[in-house]
């Protein structure tokens, strides 16, 4: 890493060093694009189905599967 630090300070500048750069591809495919999140936002704000006060982000995750809104969906990826 300090080598890589030194390299980037030496060919770019301090400037650079201290800046992340951003990455072409992401390192992990987004799942929702822009009208999938709009749902997800337009669920979380309905009233959740009987027998639930509010909506948990598993109630979140398996209505939007039961809507193949998305195939699956991590508690993180929410």
């Amino acid at each position: 890493m300090v080598y890589r630090v030194r390299k980037q300070w030496v060919e770019e500048g301090f400037e650079a060093m201290l800046s992340r750069k951003p990455h072409a591809t992401p390192s992990v495919p987004r799942i929702f694009d822009g009208e999938k999140g709009a749902t997800l936002i337009v669920l979380a704000c309905s009233t959740p189905f009987k027998g639930h006060a509010r909506w948990t982000l598993r109630l979140l995750e398996n209505k939007l599967v039961e809507l193949n809104i998305v195939y699956r969906v991590n508690d993180s990826e929410l």
